[in-house]
Formats: C-alpha cells, structure tokens, sequence
C-alpha cells in the first residue's frame, strides 16, 4: 500500500496552470489490471487506485502520509525553462542557420 506524493505538470491541451499547484498523493497499483473477456474492458480489483488526495503544500501530504502510516515516495516537479523570444526575432538579420522567408 505505497503512495506517491507529486504536484501534477500541466497537459499538453492547456495553456494555463489550472489544477497543478496543489500536491496529489495517490496509491500505487497492488493488484494488476486484467482484461474483462466479455466487452475488453481493462479492470481492477484494487479500490484503492482510484483514490486521489489534493493537499496545498507538500509538507501537509508527507504529515498526512505519516499520520496514516503510509509509505510514500516524493517526486519533485520539474520547472519548465522559459525562454522570452520576441516576434520580431524570426526576422533578424544576424540570424544563421535557419530559413526565415
């Protein structure tokens, strides 16, 4: 019954930061899914995994985890770089190597 405390990255699909400023800790998988035969679904016995926790800072899912007596793993988030690039900059002339128009 291993959890994982991490602050989810946010999709492809969005441009903002909505839903990744709060940490999760979320049990990790005991039992391994198996095929349905009759419709080729993919299920579980374990109830467990679909059990997700949100808490604001990662100390307070580490004290939860504790109080719980639950083993985690702590998974830092990995910050994007940044890079400020202006519009007028893919029409340099000092530019080398790319194709520009």
């Amino acid at each position: 019954m291993s959890a994982r405390i991490f602050k989810p990255a946010k999709t492809a699909m969005q441009s903002g930061r909505a839903r990744t400023q709060a940490w999760v800790l979320q049990f990790e998988q005991e039992v391994p899914r198996s095929l349905e035969p009759l419709m080729g679904y993919t299920s579980s016995a374990d109830m467990k995994q679909q059990l997700r926790l949100t808490f604001p800072t990662k100390e307070a899912a580490i004290e939860y985890a504790e109080r719980n007596r639950i083993p985690y793993t702590v998974s830092e988030p990995h910050e994007p770089k940044r890079r400020s690039v202006a519009y007028s900059d893919n029409f340099r002339y000092n530019r080398i190597g790319q194709w520009t128009h």
